[in-house]
């Protein structure tokens, strides 16, 4: 089980991530901004509705991607983290500039 997320770039144009890896990437990326970065991206990163299912408004995407970029640059980031990071960052502007809802589930 895990999520799947929309704006991606594989045939279905989702990325496929299990629970555990959302769940690092968030340690990673908070390990890496600062706290007023880090709020802004802890409710996506974090999410544990009881459904398994959420969507992140257009302009919200756009304010995401970003700041997921900024935490993919930093010189601390695992590479393997950052290349994460920058695929959902990619996801999240697709998301944006469609004026479309990101979705998770």
């Amino acid at each position: 089980m895990g999520w799947t997320i929309s704006h991606g770039t594989d045939r279905n144009n989702e990325i496929d991530c299990s629970y555990t890896t959302i769940s690092n990437l968030a340690k990673a990326v908070a390990d890496v901004l600062p706290g007023r970065d880090w709020r802004i991206l802890a409710p996506v990163l974090n999410e544990s509705t009881g459904d398994g299912r959420f969507s992140v408004p257009a302009a919200e995407a756009g304010r995401i991607a970003p700041l997921l970029r900024k935490a993919a640059r930093h010189r601390r980031m695992p590479q393997n983290w950052g290349d994460l990071a920058r695929e959902l960052a990619d996801a999240a502007d697709r998301a944006a500039n469609t004026r479309q809802s990101w979705e998770w589930r």
